[in-house]
């Protein structure tokens, strides 16, 4: 029984005996809804709300609770995004690929891999099979035997189309390799010669050790050449037969100096440049920077001053030296570059350095680059050091100067102003037009292109040649229309570079080029009729630069007649370093600014010092 009734009246619902519970005990609220005598309360009571809202149905994800319906749109784009975006995708990736061929590589690629193997046709000593020349062998193991070196003069490189080893213009090569390796080593990396050509440098400066006591710290002795000849001569040597170098069986005499401030300077340029490409071995870079610094002490001893080739008659017919303070700024600014010691920049950029180098005479002359003459190269490496770092005092004022000769250098090369003559065909002739004019063009298409890489490093367009401006690809046309002619676009259509292109010189002067390799031996004389005969050379030695037309753009290709047809190694090491500078295959064409400088401390402007004291003047 209920015990209170909290609507008000009686229990009682009906008395006309209608029932108004359902068959589960349920109210029946439509029944109830027949009694009039249901108040308004209880009729909301009894009704609730008859209709039932809708719910909503959601997904719940734990972090975000979500609509069926936002679901199933969120669900419906990504669907729709695949198939407008996914499936081409995939389609695409299924399908078969057909991949664009590499660029071929340019000619000054295809010329470069070709004039390095030169190097390796040249190598004296113990080669081994990866050498790479099969026509080559051991040869020279006696070199040197004369000496108080133990184990002679063995290795270094040949110098021409004779046996004999140069020392001054083998070092000239091999700091022009370095120096073209510390501009363009990512070049060199790409076209797989980095290495290699690693390899051809420490072939020469491992010989350049021997050829003096690199142990000590004070010499009085450099070896500047072994073998060699008299003018004239009858009696065996490197001139008077023609032999193979494996064949060789007459006196290799060395050359001793005591003096001679020009070769030691610049086989410290050698041996400093390439401890800066091996800085990667510390231990052989510091031997390189060792020995650098004994061979340039040894030149700036004022007892050593004289150049080496003086009174030599084996030396001074064919690589006579005009002077030595040229390797003295040469030399100088590459043992900065390789110790970052100060002493040497200040040298490098002392006053009486480049006024006793005769460079402020701005003659012709002093504008060409060879294994004589480095100033151009000095100053231009001195120039690049004013671009990149700026040093300021106290070198600013000579740093100046020398940019200035290096920009009218670089104008001396443009035909617009005739200080060099040009053959009909276009080659400039910077030796007057003597023979053998191709070593000397080949370096300032180097020099040229350098020094437009410079510009192009630190964002300069261009330069001055008095009011005249220039854009920097004036200079990079220059240096692409001289090695083109090098390559073949000349009047005799002739590649100069052996084995480059169809037409090339194929009677080149060279001992080891003209003789068959039938293992059979070639006396002294015998050889002769290799040397005289009207056949194409037997080898071909790949890679060489011959001496070049003459002024008037005649080649004759004549093994007998060497100021056309033989090679040299300074005139090789010219043409590379002109050719990784040009070349475009790789997709790079600037230099590596920072290797070359990694030893140099970071540099702080010096303050200049104060003016005198002020002091009356008397009257």
């Amino acid at each position: 029984m209920h015990s209170r009734n909290d609507w008000g009246g009686s229990f009682e619902m009906s008395n006309s005996g209608e029932e108004v519970y359902n068959q589960n005990n349920e109210w029946d609220r439509a029944a109830l809804l027949e009694r009039q005598d249901l108040d308004e309360t209880l009729q909301s009571w009894v009704l609730e709300r008859v209709e039932k809202r809708k719910k909503k149905k959601y997904v719940d994800f734990g972090c975000i609770v979500m609509s069926h319906k936002a679901l199933k749109w969120i669900f419906g784009s990504i669907f729709i995004a695949f198939l407008v975006i996914g499936l081409p995708i995939i389609i695409t990736k299924s399908l078969p690929k057909h991949h664009s061929p590499p660029t071929p590589p340019d000619n000054y690629t295809l010329a470069l891999h070709k004039a390095l193997l030169f190097f390796n046709a040249q190598k004296s000593g113990k080669l081994g099979k990866s050498n790479g020349i099969a026509w080559r062998g051991n040869s020279g193991l006696d070199d040197g035997n004369d000496t108080d070196v133990k184990g002679g003069l063995v290795g270094g490189y040949y110098d021409a189309g004779d046996n004999t080893k140069f020392h001054f213009p083998m070092s000239f090569a091999m700091t022009m390799l370095s120096w073209s390796v510390l501009e363009y080593k990512d070049k060199y990396m790409a076209l797989n010669e980095y290495e290699h050509t690693r390899e051809l440098i420490k072939w020469g400066t491992d010989y350049l050790l021997l050829t003096f006591n690199n142990s000590a710290t004070k010499i009085n002795k450099i070896y500047a050449q072994v073998g060699g000849s008299l003018n004239g001569s009858s009696t065996p040597d490197d001139d008077y037969c023609w032999q193979r170098p494996e064949d060789m069986d007459y006196p290799r005499n060395t050359i001793s100096i005591f003096q001679g401030a020009d070769l030691a300077g610049e086989m410290a340029a050698a041996l400093a440049s390439a401890s800066i490409v091996f800085q990667d071995d510390a231990a052989y870079s510091k031997k390189l920077m060792k020995g650098a610094q004994t061979v340039f002490d040894f030149a700036r001893d004022a007892g050593k001053r004289r150049p080496y080739s003086r009174g030599e008659p084996y030396t001074e017919p064919f690589y006579n030296s005009t002077g030595y303070y040229d390797e003295y700024m040469w030399g100088a600014t590459w043992l900065y570059y390789a110790t970052g010691n100060s002493t040497y920049i200040s040298l490098a950029t002392n006053p009486s350095i480049f006024k006793n180098s005769k460079a402020y005479f701005l003659t012709p002359q002093f504008s060409v680059l060879s294994w004589d003459n480095k100033l151009p190269a000095a100053m231009l490496l001195l120039t690049r050091f004013r671009m990149f770092l700026n040093p300021g005092y106290p070198y600013e004022d000579m740093l100046q100067m020398y940019h200035n000769v290096t920009s009218l250098t670089m104008c001396s090369y443009l035909h617009h102003y005739k200080v060099f003559n040009r053959t009909r065909g276009g080659l400039i002739q910077l030796n007057k037009g003597q023979p053998r004019s191709l070593q000397y063009v080949a370096n300032a298409a180097f020099m040229a292109s350098l020094f437009a890489d410079y510009m192009q490093g630190v964002g300069v367009p261009g330069w001055y040649c008095g009011s005249t401006y220039f854009p920097v690809s004036v200079l990079k046309t220059f240096a692409t229309s001289q090695v083109d002619y090098i390559l073949g676009k000349n009047p005799m259509k002739m590649s100069y570079i052996v084995g480059f292109g169809n037409k090339f010189p194929r009677h080149v002067h060279h001992r080891g080029a003209s003789i068959p390799n039938d293992h059979k031996h070639h006396s002294c004389t015998g050889g002769w009729k290799w040397r005289d005969t009207s056949n194409n050379n037997p080898n071909t030695i790949t890679g060489a630069m011959v001496g070049g037309p003459d002024r008037f753009d005649q080649f004759h290709d004549s093994r007998k007649n060497y100021n056309f047809t033989e090679p040299t190694l300074a005139g090789n090491a010219g043409i590379v370093a002109a050719l990784i500078s040009l070349t475009s295959t790789t997709g790079s064409s600037g230099i590596d600014r920072n290797t070359i400088f990694s030893a140099i401390p970071p540099l702080r402007p010096q303050n200049p010092p104060p003016p005198p004291p002020w002091k009356p003047i008397k009257t």
